[in-house]
């Protein structure tokens, strides 16, 4: 007899995710396994990799359980073959999946499709693949000798991900994407679902102020475009008739800070503009070093180093506190598939000034929440400008940006709607 399954059925649910750090996929995870704990499903989290002194609070507050396994497996080879070394991991964490715990209901997993064969061999549980971007898109394909390298890796990533069940995605940018790379997989009628990642909108209730600071949250790696922000800052100091310098400022402050920042102090006799880059730092992995340094000889160059601090660590609830006191938030990745930090300004009612591609155009109201630049130091220097001459725009924007978080992007509507995801791909097994 076929079992109707409600919406209040309680699933076993099991996430399978390579690392377990501090980065916006990361945090679609770690809220993933909240909302749906919250649903009264019992979840687990498998990954190869957990640092309790660099992760997300919930992972160790016990809300869900966490096992690493393969954390002793190497992440690259002297640098190179990053892809092979993450496969094999998170092949391993799935193969322990597989024989060393009982059934479950849904597996989802993410970031890695080649573990999606693997857990369809549990024919007990459905297999949900979230898709943040192709992978293929994202690694580089520079020499003959790469390409080699990349082509086996590219026809399994596409290859692996049509296997999936139900394929989800985190944007229409990432949906539209992904029908242009997987060909195949669009010409039989594969379509992935759009699951926009969500923030905790509750989390920014602290008291909000709007300093003549500017902040910047990213992790230390090129693609993230932050020497865009630098560069900003300092044409800031180049633009004719759009800042009254005699009254607005004297000296520009720039803190660049990984994820998270430190506290910042404001002259009384001389306005500071002070600018936080918040961005996850992680010493193992060579670019964040190397990035680190670059940025720093680039504010040396730009002649604003002496107002640069770069801070590479900092609790939630630092970043929290920096996030209520700036005047705006710049957003400086092109093409970004998503991007969690807009909604994370604009739910602690700061507008955000982002490059004009990618998913902050889903997310952001151009000339309502924040401004869409074209990826410039000259538009989003005048884009700051507007918002030194007119605070009073800056909080009439981050009003309107934290109710149009609370109505569109909250975690109570992401786990929703994960929710019912979940639950439909389950009641086909049933089926």
């Amino acid at each position: 007899m076929e079992r109707n399954q409600s919406s209040n059925s309680k699933l076993n649910i099991a996430i399978i995710h390579p690392d377990l750090g501090i980065g916006g996929a990361e945090r679609l995870i770690v809220d993933a396994a909240v909302e749906l704990s919250s649903h009264g499903h019992n979840v687990h989290i498998f990954t190869a990799h957990h640092d309790k002194n660099r992760c997300f609070e919930e992972t160790r507050a016990g809300i869900f359980p966490v096992t690493v396994y393969g954390d002793f497996l190497p992440r690259h080879f002297f640098y190179r073959l990053h892809a092979v070394c993450a496969y094999l991991r998170c092949i391993f964490v799935s193969l322990c999946v597989l024989f060393m715990w009982p059934s479950f209901d849904v597996i989802l997993a993410d970031q890695v499709s080649i573990v999606v064969p693997l857990l369809k061999l549990k024919r007990s549980a459905k297999v949900v693949f979230y898709c943040h971007f192709p992978d293929l898109l994202l690694a580089e394909h520079t020499t003959f000798l790469r390409k080699i390298y990349r082509k086996p890796i590219d026809f399994l990533e596409e290859l692996t991900t049509g296997m999936a069940d139900m394929i989800l995605v985190n944007s229409r940018f990432t949906a539209s994407t992904f029908s242009k790379t997987f060909k195949r997989l669009h010409a039989q009628g594969i379509r992935p679902a759009v699951l926009h990642p969500a923030v905790n909108v509750d989390q920014f209730d602290e008291p909000h102020s709007y300093k003549l600071n500017f902040l910047s949250i990213n992790r230390f790696e090129r693609k993230k475009n932050i020497e865009l922000a630098v560069s900003a800052f300092a044409a800031l100091h180049t633009l004719e008739g759009h800042v009254n310098q005699t009254s607005k400022l004297a000296y520009a402050d720039l803190t660049i800070a990984g994820k998270f920042p430190s506290h910042f102090n404001m002259s009384i006799t001389i306005l500071c503009w002070l600018m936080d880059f918040l961005g996850g730092y992680d010493r193992r992995l060579r670019e964040n070093v190397e990035y680190f340094e670059e940025l720093k000889n680039l504010a040396e160059s730009k002649g604003v180093s002496d107002r640069v601090n770069f801070v590479t660590s900092c609790s939630t609830a630092e970043r929290n506190s920096l996030l209520s006191q700036c005047l705006c938030v710049l957003y400086t990745p092109t093409d970004e598939h998503f991007g969690i930090v807009p909604l994370e300004a604009m739910a602690a009612k700061k507008s955000v000034i982002a490059c004009n591609s990618g998913g902050p155009v889903e997310t952001i109201k151009d000339g309502e929440t924040g401004f869409l630049c074209d990826p410039s130091p000259k538009d989003f220097a005048l884009a700051m400008a507007k918002l030194i001459q007119d605070p009073e725009m800056a909080r009439r924007m981050g009003e309107q940006a934290r109710q149009h978080v609370s109505e569109s992007f909250s975690t109570k509507t992401f786990g929703q709607r994960l929710n019912q995801f979940l639950l439909d791909v389950a009641r086909t097994k049933q089926d």
